[in-house]
């Protein structure tokens, strides 16, 4: 389990967000590990080495990329996991965002507020403009939870992106600082 001792970049009521570090490697994997079954249909099977870690890492420090832990206040144990992917600045000011959730803490509102966090951050520090997900049509939580939180659908995107051997639909979400401002106004 992850210790406070971690330099969080915002908190919210029950969770705090902080950069990934190569020291959760072994909490990540476990949690991924557990949750499988319950991800495999949206995220295809994951390769959980060391290797790929460090790959990953490497891909977050690049400056189109960031990856985020949403942790428990008071623990610091790892509840939910965020990116922001594909950042392009200049005149669009955007990025990809993606999470995964995680078995032993679905259902808890935990990465509603987490990406709540993330995208105060986003619209804020960040200084981007447009956050956009891209979601199978049948993942009902994943569409419920960008739903709340003031994304708004665009379209939908026929053979997207190559899940379980076959390429998979999305729908297309997306959300600008003005829209998050009208949803829930962000602290300055």
């Amino acid at each position: 389990m992850a210790t406070t001792s971690y330099s969080y970049l915002l908190h919210g009521p029950r969770v705090a967000l902080r950069h990934v570090r190569r020291q959760d490697y072994d909490e990540l994997t476990a949690l991924a590990q557990e949750s499988a079954e319950m991800l495999r249909p949206w995220l295809g099977a994951r390769d959980h080495t060391p290797e790929a870690f460090e790959s990953y890492l490497e891909r977050i420090e690049q400056p189109t990329h960031e990856g985020f832990v949403i942790c428990l206040n008071g623990t610091g144990a790892i509840v939910g996991g965020i990116n922001i992917n594909n950042i392009v600045r200049g005149a669009l000011q955007s990025g990809t965002v993606g999470y995964t959730a995680y078995a032993s803490t679905t259902g808890r509102g935990y990465m509603t507020e987490g990406l709540r966090l993330v995208l105060q951050l986003a619209f804020g520090q960040l200084a981007l403009h447009r956050l956009e997900a891209n979601i199978q049509p049948d993942n009902t939580s994943s569409l419920n939870l960008v739903k709340r939180l003031g994304f708004q659908r665009e379209g939908y995107s026929a053979a997207f992106q190559f899940v379980n051997g076959e390429w998979r639909d999305h729908e297309r979400w997306a959300i600008t600082t003005e829209m998050a401002q009208a949803e829930a106004p962000l602290p300055n």
